[in-house]
């Protein structure tokens, strides 16, 4: 794991799920995955947006920041198909569903307008790949 996403980390559990910086005032969770070839625990701090109507279920982007390739806890989650939601007050079990065609679509454009900088991630990867979007549902 990258110095940055420890800190991050850090001040993510330090701060009953608050961090500042870039971050202050997104939604963050920690997203603790196992890797699907060697089994070890990782963590992932990513920015979610709930989902429109429910209070069982987030959405997160799995854009890299924008680079060519989906990020490793990707693969994990839909290798094991759950995974676990820390929230800075509490952690529960979630499961995964990789959004399909028009609905990760409509939903990519919910999250843009929350988080444009997702925009940016979207443009570089533009004919390379499409950035999933993943629904994470309380177990």
């Amino acid at each position: 794991m990258s110095d940055w996403n420890q800190q991050i980390i850090d001040e993510f559990r330090a701060n009953g799920g608050r961090v500042g910086g870039q971050f202050t005032g997104a939604s963050l969770i920690l997203l603790h995955h196992r890797g699907r070839r060697s089994g070890r625990e990782f963590v992932a701090p990513l920015a979610y947006q709930p989902v429109e109507g429910r209070d069982d279920a987030i959405l997160v982007v799995a854009s890299m920041a924008g680079a060519p390739v989906h990020p490793e806890w990707y693969h994990n989650l839909l290798a094991a198909g759950k995974a676990q939601v820390e929230t800075g007050t509490e952690t529960y079990e979630a499961t995964v569903r990789d959004l399909p065609g028009a609905e990760r679509d409509e939903a990519f454009e919910r999250i843009v307008a929350r988080f444009p900088g997702f925009r940016d991630y979207e443009r570089k990867t533009a004919g390379i790949r499409t950035i999933p979007v993943l629904e994470l549902t309380r177990a």
